[in-house]
């Protein structure tokens, strides 16, 4: 499926004429943008609940004993 989104600023310039444009192809559904502004905002923790890690920490498995093998 794809999505055509239209702007609502430019809905009642495009919204028919994309609708037609796309009439023929069942896997395109053109759609209003209704959003009013953004979700989020500046300074916002996101919930308080980002857990920041050292990405160059070994994994466990890496981290146990190798097997020494006799020669």
């Amino acid at each position: 499926m794809i999505y055509c989104v239209v702007p609502a600023g430019l809905a009642d310039e495009l919204y028919d004429k994309l609708t037609a444009y796309y009439a023929d192809d069942p896997n395109v559904t053109v759609i209003v943008d209704r959003r009013r502004g953004e979700r989020r905002t500046r300074g916002s923790d996101g919930g308080g609940m980002r857990q920041l890690r050292d990405r160059r920490q070994r994994s466990f498995s890496d981290r146990q004993p190798q097997p020494l093998v006799e020669q």
